[in-house]
């Protein structure tokens, strides 16, 4: 992948050909800068937000999904009958603004060391993307006003699969409606990516971030780079738990197709399609119950 200077991106098993460039379904990175021990640090510490009593995190478990801090379980239905999925969630909003719950006393630090460090890798990797595209490195980045661009962090625990309840664990097929998103997990398989109507198991590798690309990059590439179809199923008697560090353009950012993809590229998009942010964002409000404005189910992260 060209223009990623000092990062190794490894690219791994399926690729699709687009007319124009050969696009991959499962991104890996390694070499990236983030040290092992802060993101254990981080999964150590959200576990045990995660794990204090319900009056300890009270003002979280009553937040809405638009709130900056907010903490929840999603239930989802699985499309097999009355079957539904399950998984415990933490949300936090980071940039432009940080936000972070006061206990645990470490996550703080943690998380903010986090954000900032997979933000600027997420950008180091949207400059080797637009230079993948022949365009200049910081193209992307300024179609989508990344300087200024929204930021959160998921923590997902999906507990062990126990069939006596009647629910699954997992999350429905979606794409990201944001523009990038690192992910890791702590080694119990799960996530699965969709290609030519298979679904593929992303398996872990140490040390590595998933990256998956999402609904607004798909956009600004004129579909270049296509939104990647996941979905999390969990079939371990073990917990499962991972980590999103999503990346999107502010809220009020128009996101259309960059002009110098688009000329003689009809196939590949509508010139002058613009799609606003916030129309995306207002998907949380109903996360898992409806589709976006491609047809798919819209996503905010869970990995």
């Amino acid at each position: 992948m060209r223009g990623l200077g000092h990062l190794h991106a490894l690219l791994l098993a399926t690729y699709y050909k687009t007319p124009f460039n050969l696009a991959c379904i499962e991104m890996k990175v390694i070499n990236h800068g983030v040290p092992e021990a802060l993101k254990e640090a981080l999964m150590k510490e959200c576990n045990e937000l995660l794990s204090l009593p319900e009056e300890e995190k009270a003002e979280y478990l009553d937040a809405g999904p638009v709130d900056p801090i907010h903490i929840g379980t999603a239930l989802y239905p699985a499309g097999d009958g009355d079957r539904y999925l399950k998984y415990l969630f933490l949300k936090i909003f980071v940039h432009p603004e940080f936000h972070c719950p006061g206990k645990p006393e470490k996550l703080r630090d943690v998380a903010a060391q986090f954000a900032t460090q997979t933000r600027d890798l997420m950008l180091q990797l949207t400059r080797a993307i637009s230079e993948s595209l022949g365009l200049d490195g910081g193209r992307i980045s300024e179609a989508l006003n990344l300087d200024s661009g929204f930021q959160k962090l998921i923590h997902n625990h999906y507990p062990e699969y126990d069939e006596s309840d009647g629910m699954g664990r997992g999350i429905v097929p979606h794409t990201d409606n944001g523009h990038l998103a690192l992910t890791f997990q702590n080694g119990i398989d799960g996530l699965e990516v969709q290609h030519n109507g298979q679904w593929i198991q992303a398996k872990p590798l140490p040390g590595a971030f998933f990256v998956l690309v999402g609904d607004q990059l798909e956009i600004v590439s004129n579909e270049s780079y296509k939104a990647v179809m996941h979905r999390v199923v969990v079939r371990s008697e073990q917990t499962r738990t991972s980590f999103v560090s999503m990346f999107a353009p502010c809220l009020d950012t128009v996101v259309e197709p960059v002009q110098e993809l688009t000329p003689r590229r009809s196939g590949l998009g509508v010139p002058g399609h613009q799609v606003q942010r916030v129309r995306y964002c207002t998907s949380e409000k109903q996360q898992g119950q409806g589709a976006n404005s491609n047809g798919r189910r819209a996503g905010t992260g869970p990995h």
